[in-house]
């Protein structure tokens, strides 16, 4: 039998949530009881996809992750970072990754977490999946799309998170073809 390691009097620290970012999220349920899931913030999920965002960077992609939770437990359900230079894999992105991640469910019970503005494909396949709710973490280096997902019958939240922010616009900073690839493709990268 698997130890619990988080319970509702673990202590909520970034090396906590780092913890909980890196585990694989099959493993979360027996690791952590349903009181430590609940107690944890918008902010605190957020900063999980923030440093699932930071992985992504650290391994040479793109800084942006995603975090499901279900709407009711609070538990995640997914997550994952973008993989577009990793795996070679040109639409794998912070909420891609995540919904993968969660696998089949039902999203319209759920939230979705995301550092950054949802690009065009993500953000339709939110909608498309029905999510409830949208928390964005980041609308100051890139957003767009908020306003079609609320037309589209999503909650709309924005959380930005200054060490999320930070991350992506020293990225944006210098890997500016990869970010243009990221967004638009190689083609648009080729034209510029």
């Amino acid at each position: 039998m698997t130890a619990t390691f988080f319970t509702q009097q673990t202590p909520v620290t970034d090396e906590v949530l780092n913890i909980i970012a890196h585990l694989p999220t099959r493993s979360l349920p027996s690791l952590a009881t349903e009181s430590f899931f609940k107690k944890l913030t918008d902010a605190q999920f957020m900063r999980i996809a923030v440093l699932l965002a930071q992985k992504g960077y650290g391994e040479g992609g793109c800084p942006i992750g995603g975090v499901i939770i279900g709407n009711q437990t609070r538990q995640i359900l997914g997550k994952g970072h973008n993989t577009l230079v990793q795996e070679n894999h040109p639409y794998n992105h912070g909420e891609t990754s995540a919904i993968r991640d969660a696998g089949r469910q039902d999203f319209s019970k759920t939230t979705i977490f995301t550092t950054l503005s949802p690009c065009d494909v993500c953000a339709t396949l939110i909608y498309m999946r029905q999510f409830s709710r949208v928390v964005v973490g980041d609308v100051t280096n890139a957003s767009g799309n908020e306003q079609m997902l609320r037309d589209k019958g999503v909650q709309v939240d924005i959380l930005e998170d200054q060490m999320g922010i930070e991350l992506y616009a020293s990225y944006r900073r210098h890997k500016p073809d990869q970010d243009l690839e990221d967004w638009k493709g190689l083609a648009a990268v080729r034209k510029s």
